[in-house]
């Protein structure tokens, strides 16, 4: 098949109907959605998608009816079913259908685009250049799963089709001019100029005109008219980082402008009409400041028309990992050396708190790509190699409770002690415990791979593979009444 192609997005939710459809069409497929069964149906008469993405749960039923009977019609169609109800009889069922592909909800982005991209044979949607949400750029991606990043993707396909004011708030290197750029680029102004600009960066005395431009003789050194940022992202839109550090003197004139949608230069007379959309952005207490008469309180109302927070990446720690591996990839398409994550430094990642957040934690992969002398990093470069405090001093791995765990028994029973570990030993010694650990933590769980896979500090493709190095059947480790 060819690169792109027709994708049937079928889901209740308007949200993730916006959400995955813009980010589908941002990789050149052709996207329809439908809300039920019944626009399902009316839709497969005249459209002819090569994928069908459909929730379980639809207003009228139980989206997986009639899937085997379009695909007894359509062999052809790759379906990919995303569901809340994320047991092990839902992925049972979805597989039944002949479904393609089964995604629990909450779903990433990524991994719904690499599944579109496997359906219909191009491998990677990642090996085009288009990073997450089918946006192109360089910033911190927009990567997760924990709930509280869903209800930011939500809240980001909320306002696509409106011009309201947006006030970002999170901790610095949370990656709020990302969020910016994704509204934008998914949005209705996406063909029109993004404009970013720096509130701290800018010297007090020049932040007016840089905002508003100036004419020629305004101020020593202003040989030229040049036009402000508003100007400059005519007809696009306006991203305001770190807008708690705006002087009140220009927090009074930007409020002018947003209530008069004019711009009058510094040093000119006559107004100029701008029409752009406003996304301002903070890591500053806003309601704080406008106590203590920094902030303009009719400004704040005028900028907070829909907040969207973004939480500190210790608040989303089952995301840590997945942004690792993610910028570890990209650090490879970047011409560094490709590296891979072991599971015992993944545990390790999950127990540091995180201080500079996500761009603290790219910053880092980026250092240990070429770093690290080993293909796969270990915990112990993170913890030797690193100028960094990664943990708590009471942290253990939980690979490392295994060695111990493992020697002390081999003392014991065997005989054998020894002040290295004996790797042989040890690798024979895990051969024989951890299928047993597999076993009983999925029966613990009911067969759910996924809350296996959390318990066990690995990824899914990990607990898969070891399952099938094990022999092990998922379906038969379920607890039995």
């Amino acid at each position: 098949m060819s690169a792109t192609g027709a994708v049937l997005v079928v889901d209740d939710d308007p949200a993730i109907c916006v959400v995955v459809g813009e980010a589908l069409r941002r990789q050149g497929h052709e996207v329809k959605t439908a809300s039920s069964i019944k626009e399902r149906g009316a839709l497969l008469e005249s459209f002819t998608p090569d994928v069908l993405i459909t929730d379980v749960m639809l207003p009228d039923g139980d989206g997986l009816d009639g899937v085997a009977e379009i695909l007894e019609r359509r062999p052809d169609l790759s379906v990919i079913v995303l569901s809340a109800q994320n047991t092990l009889n839902t992925a049972i069922r979805a597989t039944e259908k002949g479904a393609f592909e089964y995604l629990p909800k909450p779903f990433d982005l990524n991994e719904l685009a690499r599944a579109v991209g496997d359906a219909l044979g191009t491998g990677n949607a990642q090996d085009s250049g288009e990073t997450d949400m089918g946006l192109p750029h360089d910033g911190l991606p927009l990567v997760g799963r924990s709930p509280a990043m869903q209800e930011v993707y939500r809240t980001i396909a909320r306002v696509l089709s409106n011009d309201l004011s947006i006030l970002v708030l999170g901790e610095s290197g949370t990656g709020k001019e990302l969020v910016a750029e994704a509204i934008h680029s998914l949005g209705q102004r996406r063909t029109k100029p993004f404009i970013a600009i720096n509130m701290a960066a800018i010297p007090r005395e020049l932040i007016e005109a840089e905002l508003f431009g100036y004419e020629k003789g305004a101020f020593t050194g202003a040989q030229a008219r040049a036009a402000g940022k508003f100007e400059q992202a005519q007809g696009g839109t306006l991203f305001l980082d770190e807008i708690g550090d705006m002087p009140m003197e220009a927090q009074t004139r930007l409020l002018r402008v947003l209530q008069s949608g004019e711009v009058t230069t510094v040093g000119g007379s006559k107004p100029v009409r701008v029409n752009v959309r406003i996304i301002a952005a903070t890591n500053k207490d806003l309601p704080k400041l406008i106590e203590e008469g920094r902030f303009r309180q009719d400004l704040y109302y005028r900028l907070n028309v829909v907040p969207i927070s973004l939480p500190a990446l210790r608040e989303r720690r089952e995301d840590v990992v997945m942004l690792a591996r993610h910028f570890l990839e990209r650090a490879a398409l970047e011409g560094l050396p490709r590296k891979a994550l072991s599971d015992d430094a993944a545990q390790l990642l999950m127990a540091y708190h995180w201080p500079g957040n996500v761009r603290e934690l790219q910053n880092m992969m980026q250092r240990l790509a070429v770093l690290s002398r080993e293909n796969v990093i270990a915990a112990d470069v993170l913890r030797n190699s690193l100028p960094l405090d990664m943990v708590p001093a009471d942290y253990t791995a939980p690979t490392d409770q295994l060695s111990r765990a493992v020697r002390e028994w081999a003392k014991r029973q065997l005989g054998i002690g020894f002040g290295q570990p004996n790797r042989a030993l040890h690798d024979d010694l895990l051969a024989l415990i951890e299928p047993i650990l597999l076993q009983e933590t999925l029966a613990s769980v009911d067969g759910n791979q996924i809350r296996a896979a959390g318990l066990l500090g690995i990824n899914r493709n990990t607990l898969r593979k070891k399952l099938t190095d094990y022999g092990l059947d998922p379906l038969q480790l379920r607890v039995v009444d």
